[in-house]
């Protein structure tokens, strides 16, 4: 499985707040219309935002949600003096009670780019990277339940369950009841310390696979920002949002959040379920969407060679279809 950065990219950092994926594919497959509403609903550095500004031309309204401080305050520094955005610091499972708030009924399009953002990463304050010694916190809100909170206080089988979940760690067990043995001596508070336990756990012969501690890493951030649980709420919630034509794109960057989406939209997409010997439908039930692309896109050569971070990015686009 791969994670939304490797960890060449992550160990280099970009030196830019957060660079987009899969810009043009992204914006061609939303069919962003002058005059149209549309929502960027994990607006991180803002360079989704811009180009949908772009397409409207001075028209139409876009809504940028992100629930990490840090973004807000990036994306109002670079976007906030354009009239035709409105910045509102949220999760975006959130998209319907943001909408209702500004007393929108409807979009004509919604994004999702899951994941970490490359600032999150570069910064190590922020307790994401096993690249930098930092406090071992990984909240994307700055709220709520840190990894040092997950590591101190679950026992070796809750652990291990994050760790095979969320990671697709193969040695899970051994990681996990090594870290409960070492925090009997001594707090596991710095993501050093959780590095370096995952490294003498895991053994030498699958370390030419990555850095050992990168999938536990991916674990712990995932269940300490419910990653999981935001994107099923948000899929669903975005799917109310659009209009009739409206489209929701989602960039995924590891096969959880990919099998999550797909079958997300394949349910919308489904139409009859009579069984097959059925000469007529009697069940009544029709589509409520259609795929907008009949594959996943994906990074292209060039955009690769700009951005080795986009290489695992994939995006599914479906469009909503008239409500019976």
């Amino acid at each position: 499985m791969d994670d939304k950065i490797s960890s060449a990219a992550e160990a280099s950092g970009s030196g830019q707040y957060h660079i987009p994926v899969l810009l043009e594919q992204t914006a061609e497959a939303m069919n962003i219309r002058q005059g149209g509403i549309y929502v960027d609903g994990t607006a991180g550095g803002g360079g989704h935002s811009a180009e949908i500004l772009r397409q409207l031309g001075g028209t139409g309204r876009l809504i940028a949600i992100d629930r990490d401080p840090d973004a807000i305050a990036e994306v109002t520094r670079r976007l906030g003096h354009n009239p035709n955005i409105t910045i509102v610091h949220s999760e975006y499972s959130r998209i319907r009670e943001v909408l209702d708030e500004l007393e929108i009924a409807a979009v004509d399009g919604v994004l999702l780019d899951i994941g970490v953002s490359s600032h999150q990463f570069d910064c190590a304050e922020r307790g994401f990277s096993y690249h930098h010694d930092a406090p071992l916190d990984m909240r994307m809100s700055s709220e709520g339940t840190t990894a040092a909170d997950l590591i101190a206080q679950l026992d070796w089988k809750q652990l291990a369950e994050i760790f095979s979940r969320y990671g697709e760690e193969k040695f899970s067990a051994a990681i996990a009841k090594s870290i409960c043995r070492k925090r009997e001596t001594a707090p596991i508070e710095t993501t050093a310390q959780l590095a370096e336990i995952i490294s003498a756990a895991y053994p030498a012969a699958a370390r030419r696979d990555g850095h050992p501690a990168r999938k536990v890493f991916q674990a712990l951030r995932i269940a300490v920002n419910d990653e999981l649980g935001e994107l099923e709420r948000g899929l669903e919630s975005a799917f109310r949002c659009l209009k009739t034509g409206g489209r929701l794109s989602v960039i995924t960057f590891h096969s959880i959040e990919d099998r999550i989406t797909k079958r997300a939209m394949a349910e919308w997409c489904k139409g009859c379920t009579c069984p097959p010997e059925f000469p007529v439908c009697v069940c009544g039930k029709k589509p409520r969407a259609k795929l907008a692309l009949r594959h996943p896109a994906s990074a292209t050569e060039e955009e690769l060679a700009r951005n080795p971070r986009s290489r695992s990015a994939r995006l599914r686009v479906c469009e909503k279809l008239e409500e019976n």
